[in-house]
């Protein structure tokens, strides 16, 4: 590689509209149209999350000119990540895309993913203490950071103002009062029912693909202190004592009909955008669903309800997907694109996602975003699956333990059985290899 400064030569690829000089041993630089360097962004954002992402996307390439952005997004969930890890094997992947955190360990840092250049993003204004540790480490492999995080989506607690007010369970200035245990929530939720005469809470509890239930498990099993896998994700740590103790509580809130018991993920969101519902525990992405319906709601961090402040989480971030001859000006639009990503993440904010970019949750107007900024102190409580290449977001663990722990809150599995099945499951998922041949030497283990 040339030894001239980076700054200089990012410099020049502003300028002359990315014509990066070539020097030994650098791959040809790549264009996109009308000489300008060219910059695929892959991503899965849809709905409110993919308006969001196009209007951020759409300032960026009004701010740079220099830069063809070709932004493509893509079905969430398996289909994604398939053609994505296809794409890295085959070295024709897209210079930029989106990654779910805790899915990193599936991903052949080094082979599927090429390394950012933390130098070029400190040049860029962007450093490595400008992140929670946790989080941050998460992407650091073997020295070298292969993911940059975005934002961090954790389970929250929604709750309705006008039900809740009627439950009597309000405090000053029209806040949730503070609630402190398993017992507490409970009566909370007796409290909501009476005021309705409908169960207080709803969740996603069944359906193709139902998460909701092992996120919540993860939630409350977290705070008790417990782990799935070892920190390297090799090893089953699921505590038994712990993960029933858990159990036990999902069944008992359906089975005393504090709970809806059979609902689906649309169904879930509708109950509670109707007002039939005191409480939803969701991820903070619905925001934008009761916003829009003008619902009296609010939303505030899932209750310390056995210990620990703790909540299940997974966060968007950047990678570099691995190209063969990866040139200078496209390397470094990417990295331009990743670092005013980050610092516009206010925007981003929006749609309920906390920002990981630690500047951006002191700023004015992200305070000013209500309810999104009610429950950023999370950002220092998340838990993410520990790195294993079938954990994460849409993942094989959680469509198998989320169908798993389904029948305890619809009652047709009890407490005990159902953690014998996922006991099961998850050894069988650690003697499966990982389809994509991933391997995996994190830095960080599970955030928090």
């Amino acid at each position: 590689m040339s030894d001239e400064p980076r700054l200089s030569r990012r410099k020049l690829l502003v300028g002359t509209g990315g014509l990066v000089l070539g020097a030994a041993g650098c791959a040809a630089p790549s264009f996109g149209a009308e000489g300008k360097t060219r910059l695929r962004y892959w991503h899965l954002f849809g709905g409110g999350d993919g308006a969001n992402m196009t209007a951020l996307v759409d300032a960026f390439a009004k701010e740079h000119p220099a830069i063809d952005l070709e932004a493509t997004q893509l079905q969430w969930g398996t289909p994604y990540y398939t053609k994505l890890g296809m794409a890295g094997a085959g070295g024709r992947a897209p210079e930029v895309a989106v990654l779910h955190l805790a899915r990193l360990a599936g991903f052949g840092p080094g082979r599927l993913l090429d390394p950012f250049d933390l130098d070029l993003l400190r040049e860029l204004g962007v450093g490595t203490d400008q992140f929670p540790e946790g989080i941050f480490t998460r992407g650091t492999v073997d020295g070298q950071q292969y993911a940059i995080p975005l934002d961090t989506h954790p389970m929250v607690l929604y709750y309705n103002t006008d039900v809740c007010a009627k439950a009597g369970l309000l405090g000053d200035g029209g806040q949730l009062r503070p609630i402190g245990s398993a017992g507490e929530f409970m009566d909370a939720l007796r409290a909501a029912k009476k005021a309705t005469g409908a169960p207080g809470l709803s969740a996603e509890t069944t359906g193709p693909d139902c998460v909701t239930p092992w996120r919540l498990f993860a939630t409350f099993y977290s705070q008790l202190g417990g782990t799935v896998l070892s920190a390297d994700g090799k090893r089953l740590t699921l505590d038994d004592a712990k993960a029933l103790e858990i159990l036990e509580f999902m069944a008992r809130l359906t089975a005393d009909g504090l709970m809806v018991r059979r609902v689906d993920y649309p169904g879930s969101i509708g109950v509670f955008n109707a007002g039939r519902t005191a409480f939803h525990l969701n991820g903070e992405w619905e925001v934008s669903t009761f916003t829009t319906a003008e619902l009296p709601f609010s939303m505030t961090r899932v209750p310390a309800l056995f210990g620990r402040p703790t909540a299940q989480a997974d966060c968007h971030s950047f990678v570099l997907p691995h190209q063969d001859g990866r040139s200078v000006g496209a390397n470094e639009a990417a990295h331009t694109f990743v670092a005013w990503m980050l610092k516009h993440s206010v925007d981003w904010a929006k749609g309920g996602h906390v920002p990981a970019y630690l500047p951006t949750l002191t700023r004015e107007d992200y305070l000013e975003l209500e309810p999104q900024s009610a429950y950023r102190s999370v950002i220092d409580d998340v838990v993410l699956d520990q790195p294993a290449w079938f954990a994460g977001s849409a993942s094989p663990m959680w469509i198998q333990l989320g169908a798993v722990f389904s029948g305890v809150l619809t009652g047709s599995r009890t407490p005990a059985g159902a953690l014998r099945e996922a006991k099961k499951r998850l050894r069988k998922l650690l003697d499966t290899p990982d389809p994509l041949g991933g391997s995996l030497k994190p830095v960080g283990g599970g955030a928090a």
